[in-house]
């Protein structure tokens, strides 16, 4: 079983939220959102239009766009692949979002996804990524990754593949107020 970014996600909200969806198989049925569809047009252009271009200000040496990654436990596309000018990698990814202050745990863990990702596939270091809000006049966030979140990323994967294939039902999350929004929230036994 290969393990995605959302399913880390999707775990550090709530880890019954992979039990009722991978080991019960009951699916989530979430609406197609218009920000979601939009942000996937906006995605394919970006890409399009970015093709050549390296982000020199940052360091950027060479790039790689649209990488599908594995390792064996985890899989990811990654937007783009960055070859920094000292030799580490970093990922990039297009968000079709507002830059409100804010780097959402979301995002930076799926980074850390990519980064351990990265490293195994390409055999260099990554030290940080980058976001680029669409919605904010394209606004670069530099992200820095640290060991510890690449080795958090592993961790959860492994909780993951325990839960999916020794059939664990995991405690709920302790915050309470995740449940009001939770898909599941009518079948899950507190």
């Amino acid at each position: 079983m290969n393990i995605t970014p959302s399913h880390i996600i999707e775990y550090l909200f709530c880890p019954r939220f992979t039990y009722f969806e991978y080991v019960l198989r009951i699916p989530q049925y979430e609406e197609r959102h218009y920000k979601v569809d939009k942000g996937r047009k906006m995605h394919e252009l970006k890409l399009i239009r970015n093709k050549k271009y390296l982000r020199k200000r940052i360091g950027v040496k060479d790039k790689y766009l649209d990488q599908y990654l594995t390792n064996g436990t985890i899989r990811g596309k990654v937007d783009e692949v960055l070859v920094l000018n000292d030799d580490t990698m970093a990922p990039l990814d297009y968000k079709f979002a507002q830059y409100k202050e804010k780097l959402f745990t979301t995002y930076k863990t799926q980074l850390a996804c990519y980064a351990v990702l990265i490293e195994e596939n390409f055999n260099k270091p990554v030290e940080k990524g980058y976001l680029v809000y669409i919605r904010s006049k394209n606004k670069l966030l530099e992200v820095e990754i640290k060991l510890e979140d690449k080795n958090k990323v592993i961790e959860i994967s492994n909780k993951i593949i325990d839960i999916i294939t020794k059939n664990i039902y995991p405690r709920a999350t302790r915050y309470k107020k995740k449940c009001v929004t939770c898909t599941y929230k009518n079948i899950c036994v507190k």
